[in-house]
């Protein structure tokens, strides 16, 4: 039977905040993620357990996770992790559901991401999996650069899938295809997903989808079309990789995807009302350039 039936919507913060010029104080984050802990979403993709040095806007994740009231939230969290160290430390916290690591098909990327070679970090992946399966947690792999990359690196369909076979066979169950630089087509990411989808039955597949207003909506009903259920999203669609080194193209705005799945009888479960209170907290939290 296959795992990606259902529909799970996620929320990433971090991916919003993790670039944002401007220091966020710890009390906006705070107060931001406990508006959006209510909306409905499947998974909050709220931190990371990373070097500060590496990130800066990402150092208080641990004061931030403290300080959150998830007494009344559906929503699980979700951080993300470079390595080991920093998949036994999110791990270490009960209020942690998911541990997310980016695992790049481009050796470029990954030596930009996590200071390590491809072949390197699938051994961390094994590893961060038995630190989940220990501790309970759900890993979800990103394959960053999953469409394709802007160093000359080797890529291909078959590069994509066996990758995602070898992830798969270490016990991992969720995949996110991530269009990294903003690069992917959208007949690419139909074929790219659907077969990913029948290859890993077993697997819930998603997209992490980075787009410009006029083309977020081929690429939106691609992976649907393909049979992809898990969206990663945020608010205002902000965010990118700033690992990547390339002028940033943003996230799938949250806020476009609800009303995309929903044009296709798709029901969300989104409270609308909290979702507006987040719309309003985030003009505070990434101002002054949204107004």
């Amino acid at each position: 039977m296959s795992n990606n039936q259902t529909l799970q919507l996620i929320e990433c913060p971090r991916d919003a905040m993790q670039g944002w010029p401007q220091m966020i104080p710890v009390f906006q984050k705070v107060a931001y993620l406990n508006a959006l802990l209510h909306v409905g979403f499947h998974t909050i993709d709220f931190g990371s357990f990373v070097s500060p040095k590496a990130i800066p806007q990402m150092a208080d994740t641990r004061e931030v996770l403290e300080a959150l009231d998830l007494s009344a939230s559906r929503s699980g969290l979700l951080a993300i992790v470079a390595n080991t160290r920093g998949a036994q430390d999110a791990a270490a916290y009960d209020t942690i559901q998911s541990i997310g690591f980016p695992f790049s098909v481009s050796e470029t990327f990954q030596r930009r991401n996590t200071n390590s070679t491809i072949e390197h970090s699938f051994g961390t992946v094994s590893e961060i999996q038995e630190i989940c399966m220990k501790k309970g947690k759900d890993l979800v792999i990103y394959l960053s650069m999953g469409f394709g990359n802007p160093y000359g690196d080797p890529w291909s369909e078959e590069l994509v899938l066996s990758w995602a076979e070898k992830i798969a066979a270490v016990g991992v169950r969720t995949i996110s295809l991530a269009d990294t630089v903003g690069l992917a087509e959208p007949d690419q990411i139909k074929q790219l997903t659907g077969a990913l989808i029948a290859d890993l039955p077993q697997v819930r597949i998603g997209v992490h989808l980075h787009a410009k207003a006029e083309n977020r909506l081929a690429k939106l009903e691609a992976a649907f079309k393909a049979g992809c259920r898990r969206f990663d999203g945020a608010l205002k669609g902000i965010g990118g990789c700033p690992m990547a080194g390339d002028k940033l193209i943003g996230n799938m705005d949250t806020e476009f995807i609800i009303q995309f799945l929903e044009a296709q009888g798709i029901e969300t479960g989104i409270h609308k009302g909290a979702l507006q209170k987040a719309n309003l907290l985030s003009k505070e939290v990434f101002s002054p350039v949204i107004l």
